[in-house]
């Protein structure tokens, strides 16, 4: 029975966390898995619920985490490689940077059959200066050249990760996109959609935006704001957006929002007369992405965003930057509009057309959902990975 070992940054909320939790759970009888996971930032909200709920007890690496810290990561990387040496895995599978370093790097000192990376999203591209990039940009390809192979999670950033960045081969480069549990997307809507208005005292004409995820520079948090001061000026429709998540950036956002004089509610008070709403996390998202008309993205750089595929699957209308594999994910024109990145001219249009175009948003909420379920179902990602699996130990042998 072959052993199948994930290694994941962090059980933060998000997308890397539910693959994980889905390829350790549901590989099937044939298989043996194990989920090791590092610490999350004491910002993020934790997703040890999720795996639990998938009936898995992670283990966890104490001192692997997102920060670069050369002691850490070395006990850390000890600590992989004892439990590669316990466990003997057949498949060494990694999620995200740190994890793909610290776990291939533990893999191949164990030699270990496969070894499988799948890049969530990268860090090649607006977040770090040309020397801190080049220097991840070296290290992404030696550990490539061990690996047996580079999972993308869709076709644009396979193309950036063969083409322009030169990370790994065509023939060791695999496309897999994200799959996950879409049913509580569908279910109970009505009641989820009353239940978030009543809270946060909506009417049923005001329209709700929404931007869900961390509050970190890569998430461009400001564009949506500079957008939504303009929305307030140009729309004639009663509107509110919803700031959902937490991160290194809150403060930062707060001030900004004081700089353009955006009123906004932050913590237990919540005045009705305040355009923006903090919200922090919530565990239970398909409840206010029922109540929300709009989701919105404004990111410089994504892999694959788990909270536009919830959206679709909900009927909801998407308006986001075309970064990343978003252009994968969504039917522009008919699940979503896009734009450039950093180009607030654009993304305000498509937002201020979304809310006044009612008829629109009533014709992406019918296509959605079906192309969603369809898309991005995780019985289907997981029988590719088990696919690949066999593949590349069948080599092996």
């Amino acid at each position: 029975m072959p052993r199948v070992l994930q290694i994941i940054n962090r059980l933060n909320l998000g997308g890397p966390t539910f693959i994980a939790g889905y390829l350790t759970a549901y590989l099937g009888e044939g298989y043996e898995t194990m989920l090791l996971a590092g610490q999350k930032d004491y910002t993020e909200e934790s997703s040890e619920f999720i795996v639990r709920n998938m009936g898995i007890t992670p283990r966890y690496i104490n001192n692997m985490r997102r920060e670069i810290n050369w002691k850490d990561d070395r006990i850390a990387y000890k600590e992989i490689d004892a439990i590669i040496k316990e466990f003997k895995p057949d498949v060494v599978h990694t999620h995200a940077a740190k994890a793909g370093t610290l776990g291939r790097l533990a893999a191949i000192n164990n030699n270990v059959p496969v070894i499988l990376h799948t890049f969530h999203g990268h860090v090649f591209e607006g977040y770090f200066g040309k020397l801190k990039t080049a220097i991840f940009l070296n290290i992404e390809r030696y550990l490539a050249w061990k690996t047996s192979g580079i999972i993308a999670i869709s076709n644009v950033q396979k193309e950036e990760l063969s083409g322009k960045f030169k990370v790994a081969p065509e023939r060791k480069s695999f496309v897999i996109p994200l799959g996950i549990d879409l049913e509580k997307f569908q279910n109970n809507q009505a009641e989820k959609r009353k239940a978030f208005r009543a809270q946060y005292h909506l009417t049923d004409d005001t329209i709700a935006v929404g931007i869900i995820g961390r509050i970190v520079p890569i998430k461009n948090h400001q564009l949506f704001l500079d957008c939504w001061k303009e929305i307030l000026i140009k729309t004639t429709k009663k509107v509110h957006a919803f700031i959902i998540g937490d991160g290194e950036d809150r403060d930062v956002i707060f001030e900004y929002c004081n700089k353009l004089n955006l009123s906004y509610n932050a913590g237990s008070e919540y005045n009705d007369q305040n355009t923006v709403t903090f919200t922090s996390w919530i565990i239970d998202i398909d409840t206010p992405v029922a109540g929300i008309d709009i989701i919105a993205l404004t990111s410089n750089n994504e892999g694959t965003p788990v909270s536009l595929i919830e959206a679709q699957a909900a009927g909801k209308a998407v308006v986001s930057t075309n970064v990343g594999g978003i252009s994968d994910i969504v039917i522009e024109g008919e699940t979503a509009l896009l734009s450039p990145k950093e180009n607030r001219e654009e993304f305000t249009k498509n937002l201020l057309e979304l809310i006044e175009n009612e008829s629109l948003r009533n014709k992406m909420e019918a296509i959605s959902p079906d192309y969603a379920e369809g898309s991005f179902g995780y019985i289907r990602m997981v029988e590719k990975h088990r696919n690949l699996y066999s593949k590349l130990l069948s080599k092996k042998r």
